[in-house]
């Protein structure tokens, strides 16, 4: 199994909108993307590099697998 590793908020978001997520706004440093179909919007902070655990959390709810993730966090 891949490692994630480090990713920056900027990648992570070009992520989102790669899978279909759409940004819907920001409070204070964190932003909100949405996406039809899920129960709860994925919510990221801008920090430098994210937590693991807020990448796992948010992959999760978008039920994409590590391994897909880390593939297509490649071809950004």
């Amino acid at each position: 199994m891949d490692k994630i590793g480090k990713v920056s908020w900027q990648r992570f978001e070009k992520f989102l909108l790669a899978v279909g997520c759409e940004f819907k706004g920001e409070t204070g440093d964190h932003r909100k993307y949405k996406k039809p179909g899920l129960l709860r919007p994925i919510i990221i902070p801008r920090e430098k590099d994210l937590p693991t655990f807020i990448i796992l959390n948010n992959l999760r709810t978008l039920g994409v697998s590590k391994e897909d993730f880390v593939a297509t966090i490649k071809g950004l």
